[in-house]
């Protein structure tokens, strides 16, 4: 990768991490499935009145959208709605990587670099290690719950590869609109009409606007800003290369988790943080140094 992607890699964990936090406002103000629904509905409408939809194939865009939108986010929202610390939360989401990077070499037949198995191992064991040392915070199903979310996201890197759409940015927003549809029956089935509007018409009050600044954070920023520089850079590059990028989430939301929640990391899991920044950077292959103008004349000559 070039420094300027890696650099975006970067700047999107910084989103994705923040975003943890901006859930947990948006469940104090709405239900964990009618809060994932609105997260891509007010993506999704001026999407189909303005965006000309991507020239993808079908199936990629539908799977996409299944799996990044609605598997991901459900299973998440209501992990984190029924006891999942915000903190945790970020670092299990991030099986993503190790999900995404095994069934790209199952699928897609991906080869991975010793230097990309090493790096990749040394983030897995950062993770073991934060997970363990915070182990007693979470139950069995929020934990089960966020690692099926997880793996949502990782079906939706390799279809969000796959469709290879000549515009990232149309992609990721047309994506949005497979979303809200299946959120808001399972809402409905689930949680109740009632429930949801309540939720709205407490939302349009002074104390609702935390809840609707969490829904265009999550919107506009983590999934609109965050997604269209990620589907870019899978669309670049192998999905072993990209994915070990998502492992600094984590870092960036247990830091935000301790400074707004008084969720204190141990030094444990700090310790444990600096050895994901590493194992990603190590799994991460170096891009080829270009051939200088001496080069040539020595092959010429």
């Amino acid at each position: 990768m070039t420094t300027r992607d890696r650099l975006l890699a970067a700047v999107v964990a910084v989103l994705w991490g923040a975003n943890f936090l901006a859930i947990h406002v948006g469940l104090e103000h709405f239900p964990p499935l009618f809060l994932a629904a609105l997260r891509f509905l007010v993506l999704a409408i001026p999407t189909v009145l303005l965006v000309p939809r991507p020239r993808v194939p079908l199936r990629w865009l539908i799977g996409y959208g299944l799996g990044f939108g609605t598997v991901q986010f459900l299973f998440l929202f209501v992990a984190m709605d029924v006891g999942m610390p915000t903190g945790l939360a970020s670092l299990v989401l991030q099986a993503s990587a190790p999900f995404t990077v095994l069934l790209g070499a199952l699928l897609l037949r991906e080869r991975m670099a010793v230097r990309q198995v090493a790096g990749i191992s040394l983030a897995v064991v950062g993770l073991l290690a934060i997970a363990v040392a915070q182990a007693h915070a979470a139950a069995l199903i929020p934990l089960v719950l966020t690692l099926i979310g997880a793996l949502g996201w990782a079906f939706g890197n390799l279809a969000a590869r796959l469709a290879d759409a000549p515009n990232p940015l149309h992609l990721t927003l047309w994506m949005s609109v497979v979303p809200p549809i299946p959120l808001l029956a399972a809402s409905f089935l689930t949680e109740g009409p009632a429930a949801d509007w309540a939720a709205v018409r407490a939302a349009v009050t002074p104390a609702g606007v935390p809840g609707l600044l969490a829904i265009a954070y999550l919107a506009v920023l983590a999934t609109v800003l965050g997604s269209d520089i990620w589907t870019a850079l899978m669309r670049r590059y192998p999905a072993g290369v990209v994915a070990p990028y998502s492992l600094l989430v984590p870092v960036v939301g247990i830091g935000l988790a301790a400074a707004a929640l008084g969720e204190r990391p141990s030094v444990v899991e700090l310790v444990a943080g600096v050895v994901i920044i590493g194992g990603v950077l190590l799994g991460t292959p170096r891009p080829p140094r270009p051939v200088t103008d001496v080069a040539l004349v020595r092959t010429s000559s």
